[in-house]
């Protein structure tokens, strides 16, 4: 079975958009569970914990758990989020399939 990783943004201007941005993250993870892949969702994985540590620890957090997955998804707004573009980076460099939603 094949690690999926969703990657997205997270942050907004308003904890209403947040919750859209976690939703829509979530939303995307299930459509992967439903093909048979196991899923690593971060926005569900640290939802709504803002603030409890640096923005930097969730980033290298994140990155650690994608150094391990398989495949990383793209979702529509990836460009918009700073730590989505990091992600793909490593990606990249880690060699993993890249799809773009």
């Amino acid at each position: 079975m094949k690690i999926v990783y969703i990657s997205g943004p997270y942050r907004s201007g308003s904890i209403n958009g947040i919750h859209d941005n976690i939703e829509a993250a979530r939303a995307e993870a299930l459509r992967w569970w439903k093909r048979g892949h196991a899923v690593i969702c971060p926005h569900c994985n640290t939802a709504y914990m803002d603030g409890a540590a640096d923005d930097s620890v969730w980033l290298a957090g994140d990155i650690e758990i994608l150094k391990r997955c398989d495949i990383i998804v793209m979702m529509k707004t990836w460009r918009r989020s700073e730590g989505a573009i990091l992600e793909l980076a490593e990606a990249k460099k880690a060699g993993l399939e890249i799809i773009y939603v």
